[in-house]
């Protein structure tokens, strides 16, 4: 039988793994003056791009199954912590500044997301 701290896992896999698309997304989107046409091409020849794509679509696999073992109440608020990846990989991988108030909306963020995950558990 599967716990819902194996379903909380499976959702912070999934959301590092989206944060990890939006960053390569983002990488390769900054080399050039990107206009709707260069978008669309990207997303058939550029292979970070179609590599954030099978993330997505990985991460999906992965937050539908979660979704299918647990309530929505809990699952999508866990995958919310994408929002804390998402700073620290851009601050990371992007040089994006992590200032405090950053910081300290990152806590803020976190501590809800415990809250949510500790009150079902």
């Amino acid at each position: 039988m599967i716990t819902i701290y194996l379903i909380i896992f499976i959702t912070l896999i999934a959301a590092v793994i989206v944060s990890f698309a939006q960053t390569l997304f983002k990488s390769e989107l900054e080399k050039g003056k990107m206009t709707i046409p260069k978008i669309i091409k990207s997303l058939f020849t550029n292979k970070k791009i179609l590599l954030g794509i099978a993330a997505y679509f990985g991460s999906l696999v992965i937050y539908l199954y979660a979704l299918s073992k647990a309530p929505l109440s809990v699952v999508y608020p866990i995958f919310a912590s994408s929002f804390i990846f998402v700073a620290l990989f851009s601050a990371k991988f992007l040089k994006e500044p992590l200032n405090i108030k950053r910081v300290i909306g990152i806590a803020l963020v976190f501590a809800g997301i415990a809250l949510i995950a500790v009150s079902y558990a």
